[in-house]
C-alpha cells in the first residue's frame, strides 16, 4: 500500500545522502595510522614556503594555504629524520611535481602505492637537482601537531574566534613563520599577526623583500594625532645586524628626523625608548620581545611580541584589540651603532607613499588574509660575495655552519677568507689561488655538480675543473691550488669537498674585471677592503672595493683617518660619486672637502658592496702653499699608508654625525706601490735599525775620523797619522758595504729614484773611488824638492773626492732619517734627529777647534823659523 509520508521521508533521506557524498581522496585507504588527523604547519627553510598539512588517512594528506616560489624539479619527499644524512638519503613519496609558484592554494596529495606513514618520519618539499629542503614537517612532533597528538597550551583557539572555526587556527606556539592574519602594506611589504587577547599580547611578523641593511617599521599612531599620524607613534623597528642576526626594538617618534641629541641634552627624532629613558635593565621601556627572525631568498622576516597594554605609559600606546586603530609603517635604510650612539637608527624612508611608508586603519581582532602568494625578491642572493684576485690567495678552512645558503647541510662547511660558504666570483683568464687549510679529510675541487662529494658515487656525471684528492692541507702546511678558468668554463660552477656533499657553494665565472684592469692588488687591514693600483710615469690609477655591504666606502692616505687625505665613494640617487677630503679631527666638522685633480672617476654598488675608481697625478700640479691637497704627494718609492672606513650613508653637501663610519680598519697597511705588495704597520725592523747604526758609525765616526787624522795629526812623529787614516777609512768602507747589503737584503731590492738611495749610492761610489785613487798616487817628492804637478793634482783630487764623499754620506744620513720618519712615523725618529743634529754640531765645533790649533801651530812654526834666521 502506498504511503505518501513514508515516500517523502525516503526522498529526504536520499537527498541528504546525495548532498553529503564526495569523492574520497583516500578511497580504498584504511584509517589505522596513529598519524590520522595529524595537523601541522610546514616549517619554512627556503623559497618562502608556507602551508598547513593534515593527514586524511593511511595514504593521503591535505595541503592548505600553500605558498612557494618555484624550483627546478621539486617533489614531496620522505625521510627517516630531519638531519642532513637522513634528508639527503630520502625518497619521493608522491607523483605530484611542485615546479610552479603556489599562491595560497589547497589540494590533496596521495602517497605512492608502496608507501605507508610509518616509513615517513619527516615530510619535506625537496628540490632533487640541488638537494634543497624548501620546508618540512616532523611527523608526529607534538610541538607542531594537533588532532590525536598532544597539543601545547599555546595552541589553544584565540578567544576572539569562534571555537568551532575551521578556517582560523591559533599558531602562537607553532612554526614562527605562520600567523592567523596577513595584510599587504605595499607590493614588497607585509604584516602578519596572531592575537592572544587572553594573554594580553599580540605576535607580529614583519616581512619585506628589501635589502639586508634596511629596516622594517610598524606600529600604532597616537589617536590624538590627527594631522600627522607618525608623530607620537609607538613603533617597532626590526631588521638585521651586520652579522646577520635579527633584532626588534621599541621606538617612539617625536620628530621627522634621525634620532639626535640637541645642545640641551633633549632626545628628538625616531629614537629607541631606551634612549629617552637611559638604561632599561628591567625591560619596562623596551617591551618589544624578539621571537624569531630570518633572511631567506632576499626577504627579511622578523617576528616579535608586544603587550596590548604596556606598563610604559609614556612611550607606549595601548592597543584596543577590538577597535579600529590607525597603524603606520615604513621601510628604509638603517644606520648601524657607533661609539657615539650605540643604537640602530632608522634613516628617512624617502620614496613615494604606499611604497616605502604609509598608514591605514586596522582592527587586529578581525580576520584578514589578503596576502596572495609569496614575496618574490629581485635579488635573492644574500650570501657574502668574494671577488677573486690573481695576487690574493683565497684561504679555505672549515668551521661550523651558521647560515649555509642551501640547507640541509653538514655540521661543518667551507669558509673562504673568514666568510661562510661565500658566493665566489672569478674572471676568465685570471688565475685563482686557493690556500687550502681545511684538514686532510676535506679535499677541495671545482666541479659542475652542485652537491659535490664525488658525483660518480651517485651515478651522476660531473666535470672537474681543478682540485681533487690531493687538494688538501692544514694550517701548518697549507696546500696551494691554482685554477685558471678559461673561455670554455661555464658561467656557473661549484667549489665543494670531494668527500662530503654540500660543504661549498657557487662560483660565478665572468669576463674581465678589476684584476685585468690593474697591475697590483692587496687586501687592506681585516680583509674587508681590496686596493688595486697601476703606476704610470706621472700618475697612479686606484680602485677600492669593499668586501661587505655598506652605504659608502672611504680610504685614506695616512696613519689613521685623522690627518689623512680621504677618498669617499657612495651612491646618490643611483649615481656613483667620489669626493676627496682632508680630515684633521674625529667629528664631522673636521672633514674638509678638497679639490684634487681626479680623472676616470667611477663608482658602483654591487650586492650592496661599493667599488670606486679614479686616476690622480703622483704630484699635484700646484705649489704646496697654495692649497692643502697640494701636499698630497704620492711617492712610489715610499710605502703608502692606507686606512679604510665604511658607513651607512654619506652626503656630498652637509656632513653630520649620522655620516660617521660603522666599521674601520684597526691599523694602517703600508702599500709598497712599486713592488706590488703590502705589509701591516709595525715597529722598526731590526735589520733596518742595524743598517742605520752601521751607516752612522761609518759616515758619522770612522770616515770623518780618518780625514781628521790626515789633516791634523801630521805633526806627530813617524807615519802614525797615515796608519790611523788608512785603518779608519778601510774600516768605514767595509761597514758601509755591509750596511748597504743588509738594507738590500731586507727590502729585497732598492730603487734609485729615492733621494736617500741617490745620496747613499753617490757616497758609496765616491768612497770606493778613494782606495783606487790611493793605489795610483804618484811618489812623494824628497825633502827640499819641488812637488811634481802629478803629485799635486793627485792630492787635490784625493782631498776633493774624500770630502765630497763625506758630504754625500752626511746627506744620506739626513735623508735616511726623513725616510725613516715617512715609513714609521715622525714620533719614532724625532729623538734620533735631535741626536744626529747635536752630533754634527759637536763635530763642527771639533773641526773649528782643531783648525784653530793647526793655524796656531803653523804660526808658531813660522815664528820660530824667522827667529832662527835672524839669530844666525
Amino acid at each position: 500500500m502506498y504511503h505518501p509520508f513514508r515516500f517523502l521521508v525516503f526522498l529526504g533521506f536520499l537527498f541528504t545522502l546525495i548532498l553529503h557524498c564526495h569523492a574520497d581522496p583516500g578511497s580504498g585507504c584504511s584509517k589505522t595510522s596513529p598519524l590520522l588527523h595529524f595537523e601541522s604547519d610546514i616549517e619554512m627553510v627556503q623559497h618562502q614556503l608556507r602551508g598547513l598539512i593534515k593527514v586524511l588517512d593511511d595514504c593521503s594528506f591535505r595541503v592548505s594555504e600553500f605558498d612557494m616560489l618555484p624550483g627546478s624539479d621539486v617533489h614531496w619527499w620522505g625521510a627517516a629524520g630531519p638531519d642532513f644524512a637522513n634528508l639527503t638519503s630520502g625518497f619521493v613519496i608522491a607523483d605530484d611535481k611542485l615546479n610552479k609558484t603556489y599562491k595560497n592554494e589547497s589540494f590533496v596529495v596521495r602517497l605512492r602505492s608502496n608507501l605507508t606513514w610509518d616509513r615517513i618520519g619527516v615530510l619535506a618539499v625537496w628540490d632533487i637537482p640541488t638537494a634543497s629542503d624548501f620546508g618540512h614537517v616532523v611527523m608526529g612532533d607534538p610541538r607542531n601537531g594537533s588532532g590525536n597528538i598532544a597539543v601545547s597550551p599555546d595552541l589553544a583557539p584565540s578567544p576572539a574566534m569562534e571555537p568551532n572555526s575551521s578556517t582560523v587556527r591559533n599558531r602562537t606556539g607553532g612554526v614562527p613563520t605562520m600567523f592567523e592574519n596577513c595584510k599587504v602594506l605595499s607590493p614588497n611589504y607585509r604584516v602578519r599577526w596572531t592575537l592572544s587577547a587572553d594573554e594580553d599580547s599580540i605576535d607580529i611578523g614583519l616581512e619585506a623583500a628589501t635589502g639586508s641593511m634596511n629596516y622594517m617599521a610598524f606600529g600604532w599612531a597616537d589617536p590624538k594625532s590627527t594631522y600627522s599620524p607618525m608623530l607620537g607613534a609607538d613603533v617597532a623597528v626590526a631588521g638585521f645586524t651586520e652579522d646577520g642576526l635579527p633584532f626588534s626594538d621599541d621606538y617612539y617618534i617625536t620628530k621627522y628626523n634621525e634620532c639626535m641629541i640637541n645642545k640641551n641634552g633633549l632626545v628628538q627624532g625616531v629614537c629607541p625608548d631606551t634612549m629617552y629613558e637611559g638604561s632599561d635593565p628591567d625591560g619596562l621601556v623596551n617591551n618589544t620581545r624578539l621571537v624569531y627572525g630570518h633572511r631567506k631568498d632576499g626577504v627579511s622576516f622578523v617576528r616579535y611580541r608586544r603587550p596590548l597594554k604596556s606598563v610604559d605609559k609614556k612611550y607606549d600606546l595601548p592597543v584596543n584589540h577590538t577597535g579600529n586603530m590607525t597603524v603606520i609603517w615604513a621601510l628604509g635604510l638603517i644606520r648601524p651603532p657607533d661609539t657615539l650612539r650605540p643604537y640602530y637608527l632608522p634613516q628617512n624612508h624617502g620614496g613615494p607613499m604606499l611604497v616605502t611608508y604609509g598608514h591605514l586603519v586596522l582592527n587586529v581582532s578581525e580576520h584578514v588574509n589578503d596576502c596572495l602568494g609569496p614575496l618574490d625578491a629581485e635579488d635573492k642572493e644574500d650570501q657574502d660575495l668574494i671577488i677573486a684576485d690573481a695576487n690574493v690567495p683565497l684561504v679555505v678552512v672549515t668551521s661550523p655552519a651558521l647560515h649555509y645558503p642551501n640547507p640541509p647541510n653538514p655540521s661543518k662547511v667551507l669558509y673562504i677568507n673568514k666568510k661562510e660558504a661565500p658566493f665566489l666570483r672569478v674572471e676568465r683568464g685570471v688565475p685563482v689561488k686557493f690556500s687550502i687549510q681545511a684538514g686532510h679529510d676535506v679535499a677541495l675541487y671545482i666541479t659542475s655538480d652542485p652537491l659535490g662529494g664525488n658525483a660518480t658515487l651517485r651515478n651522476v656525471s660531473e666535470t672537474v675543473y681543478a682540485g681533487g684528492a690531493n687538494a688538501q692541507g692544514v694550517l701548518a702546511s697549507p696546500m696551494e691550488l691554482v685554477w685558471a678558468p678559461d673561455r670554455n668554463t661555464p658561467d656557473q660552477v661549484y667549489y665543494q669537498s670531494l668527500y662530503t656533499q654540500k660543504m661549498g657553494w657557487k662560483i660565478q665565472v665572468v669576463d674581465g674585471g678589476l684584476s685585468d684592469m690593474y697591475n697590483n692588488s692587496v687586501l687592506l687591514d681585516d680583509q674587508q677592503v681590496t686596493l688595486f693600483w697601476t703606476l704610470s710615469e706621472d700618475s697612479i690609477s686606484i680602485a677600492a672595493r669593499g668586501e661587505k655591504k655598506s652605504g659608502y666606502l672611504a680610504i685614506g692616505f695616512g696613519s689613521g683617518m685623522v690627518n689623512s687625505y680621504a677618498y669617499v665613494g657612495w651612491i646618490d640617487n643611483d649615481i656613483g660619486r667620489v669626493n676627496t677630503y682632508w680630515i684633521d679631527g674625529k667629528d664631522a666638522s673636521s672633514v674638509h672637502p678638497t679639490n684634487e685633480n681626479l680623472s676616470h672617476v667611477r663608482c658602483k654598488s654591487e650586492n650592496g658592496m661599493i667599488t670606486f675608481e679614479f686616476t690622480r697625478p703622483l704630484k699635484p700640479p700646484c705649489s704646496r702653499a697654495e692649497r692643502r691637497e697640494c701636499n698630497n704627494i704620492v711617492d712610489p718609492t715610499t710605502p703608502l699608508k692606507v686606512v679604510w672606513a665604511m658607513g651607512a650613508k654619506w652626503s656630498g653637501d652637509h656632513l653630520s654625525e649620522r655620516n660617521m663610519h660603522s666599521a674601520t680598519s684597526s691599523r694602517p697597511v703600508r702599500v709598497l706601490l712599486m713592488r706590488g705588495s703590502a705589509e701591516a704597520e709595525q715597529d722598526l725592523r731590526p735589520v733596518l735599525a742595524v743598517h742605520g747604526f752601521m751607516m752612522f758609525l761609518a759616515w758619522g765616526i770612522l770616515l770623518p775620523g780618518g780625514i781628521l787624522a790626515a789633516r791634523y795629526l801630521k805633526h806627530v812623529k813617524g807615519d802614525g797619522w797615515f796608519q790611523i787614516h788608512v785603518y779608519l777609512q778601510y774600516s768605514g768602507l767595509a761597514i758601509v758595504l755591509l750596511g748597504f747589503l743588509f738594507a738590500v737584503a731586507e727590502l729585497r731590492g732598492f730603487y734609485f729614484s729615492s733621494l736617500h738611495v741617490k745620496f747613499g749610492i753617490t757616497a758609496i761610489f765616491l768612497a770606493c773611488v778613494q782606495p783606487v785613487n790611493a793605489s795610483l798616487r804618484p811618489k812623494r817628492s824628497a825633502n827640499g824638492e819641488t812637488v811634481s804637478s802629478k803629485r799635486l793634482a793627485w792630492e787635490y783630487l784625493h782631498v776633493i773626492v774624500g770630502r765630497c764623499a763625506i758630504v754625500a754620506g752626511i746627506a744620506a744620513l739626513i735623508s735616511g732619517m726623513k725616510h725613516l720618519g715617512d715609513r714609521y712615523g715622525g714620533e719614532n725618529v724625532e729623538g734620533l734627529n735631535w741626536a744626529l743634529i747635536i752630533w754634527f754640531l759637536l763635530g763642527a765645533l771639533t773641526v773649528v777647534y782643531l783648525e784653530y790649533r793647526e793655524k796656531k801651530r803653523e804660526k808658531d812654526r813660522n815664528s820660530e823659523r824667522s827667529s832662527w834666521v835672524l839669530g844666525r
